[in-house]
């Protein structure tokens, strides 16, 4: 399996003149030492108006940055709005192929269509369409990536034959990759050739169905470009040599995302659109927070503890044939921020040496030492 982190970006109240400068400051230390350990990716979410919850507008300027300082490790721009009254396709292609340049080829590029009503009403964006939206501009992409020249009549935007300049670095193009958060999106991503980036945090045996899901369509599917064969699922991470330490701080961790997220306004609860049948992560998430502090014990699925534990949760992921895992650092900057540096070093010395057999363990040793 493959390792990454992500971000949200949440910045706690009071916000002084520092708070958000120095939240972005240690996303991006954490970033550089994750690169040093040999973690695969580092996503960062597109969100509008979210206030704590997450403070990143603009993922792609975050995403540049890690990748001046940076030399291996993956960055993954997750997730692009493919809403035209939020982000019209031409920009999403531009940008994604200035960051891939930039970065010498380090670009996924993650898509999606919103979920809050606070995102999709503050731009004045139709609920009813957003699904179509998304995979009228998913197709489109590819073509802007790949033909030297592109002319585009549909639904949703139009555009007279243009060169979209410039090119991605990579050939044929970035990996592209869907955000999933409602059941089904998944299909919608294998029907597409596309990754499914999983944003939920769903059991064992859950996870394992949708792989099998995923990859029973895709050996079938219409792909909008090049295809991306992936699975990938979220967790939080919280590693440290006590294993009642590791679970209390992963716990906490895990409680304030959860209260976080429960704020949040779903699409679906303000307009009762066909196109968002399900309210995704929300009502997990709402469950979770209602007593965060009454929980004995993480679930089982739950990367918080000590190496021996967390090297056996990670096991059972790989069970279910995700092809990775991305982590969660932290929330609200609830956890210290050396805490989660130690908790990373660890990890890298301790976990990763089980599932790495290619010379990454060996610098994330080196480098955790």
């Amino acid at each position: 399996m493959r390792f990454g982190i992500f971000y949200e970006i949440s910045v706690p109240r009071p916000w002084g003149p520092e708070t958000e400068r120095q939240v972005y400051a240690n996303c991006i230390e954490q970033c550089v030492l994750a690169d040093q350990l040999g973690f695969d990716h580092v996503w960062a979410v597109e969100h509008h108006f979210l206030e704590e919850y997450s403070h990143c507008p603009a993922p792609e300027i975050f995403l540049a940055t890690v990748a001046a300082k940076t030399q291996q490790i993956r960055v993954g721009h997750g997730i692009n709005v493919c809403v035209p009254e939020i982000n019209h396709p031409i920009r999403i292609a531009e940008r994604s192929a200035v960051l891939d340049l930039v970065s010498n080829g380090r670009l996924d590029v993650g898509t999606g269509r919103s979920a809050t009503w606070t995102e999709l009403g503050g731009f004045r964006a139709n609920p009813d369409l957003t699904k179509a939206t998304w995979a009228e501009i998913v197709r489109a992409l590819p073509k802007m990536w790949t033909q030297e020249r592109y002319a585009h009549d549909g639904v949703c935007f139009s555009m007279p034959e243009r060169a979209v300049i410039p090119k991605p670095y990579q050939k044929p193009h970035p990996p592209l990759w869907v955000a999933v958060t409602s059941p089904g999106t998944e299909i919608d991503a294998a029907e597409h050739g596309i990754g499914a980036l999983g944003l939920t945090f769903n059991d064992f045996a859950e996870q394992e169905r949708r792989v099998k899901a995923y990859r029973k369509v895709i050996v079938n599917c219409e792909p909008a470009g090049a295809i991306n064969d992936q699975v990938a699922t979220v967790n939080f991470l919280f590693c440290h040599e006590d294993n009642k330490i590791g679970q209390q701080t992963g716990l906490r961790l895990a409680g304030t995302f959860g209260y976080a997220a429960a704020q949040l306004v779903s699409a679906r609860e303000v307009y009762a659109s066909p196109s968002y049948a399900s309210f995704g992560l929300l009502p997990q998430v709402r469950r979770a927070s209602a007593a965060p502090g009454d929980a004995p014990a993480p679930p089982p699925g739950m990367a918080v503890g000590d190496p021996k534990h967390i090297t056996e949760v990670l096991k059972g992921w790989e069970a279910t044939g995700v092809d990775g895992v991305n982590f969660l650092l932290n929330a609200l900057e609830t956890v210290p921020q050396q805490e989660v540096l130690d908790s990373l070093r660890l990890f890298a010395k301790e976990v990763m040496p089980a599932f790495k057999k290619t010379g990454a363990h060996a610098r994330a040793r080196v480098a955790a030492e």
